[in-house]
């Protein structure tokens, strides 16, 4: 079973084009690293909850949307073979500036335990 890296951030929605332009480069590296598949999803449902809830996990604002990604790897070798590739990859500074703040993004790394698409 692959292993999955899942991403949560705060986009500000004016940058909605500008995160799909970054992620379709960003994707193309992903997948020369070995990243099976990558999938960006733009938050439209975000219910307030009473204690937690996804906007309150980024801290995001009223101009802001959440934005939960995940990459599939075949497994978690080749996942951190490509993080030590990132260290001293010259195209993700290429990139420029991020159109969110970065140090509000949650990630990690989880072990697929159920699929429904392998029943």
């Amino acid at each position: 079973m692959s292993y999955i890296q899942g991403f949560l951030l705060a986009v500000p929605k004016t940058n909605k084009t500008a995160y799909r332009a970054l992620a379709k480069k960003a994707a193309v590296i992903f997948k020369e690293y070995g990243a099976q598949r990558i999938v960006e999803n733009w938050g439209d449902n975000m219910p307030d909850g009473k204690i937690t809830d996804f906007k309150r996990a980024v801290k995001a604002e009223a101009n802001e949307a959440v934005v939960f990604s995940w990459i599939e790897w075949p497994d978690k070798k080749t996942l951190d073979a490509a993080a030590t590739r990132m260290e001293t990859d010259e195209r993700w500074q290429a990139m420029g500036d991020m159109p969110f703040d970065g140090k509000r993004m949650i990630w990690g790394g989880f072990e697929p335990i159920f699929d429904s698409a392998g029943d």
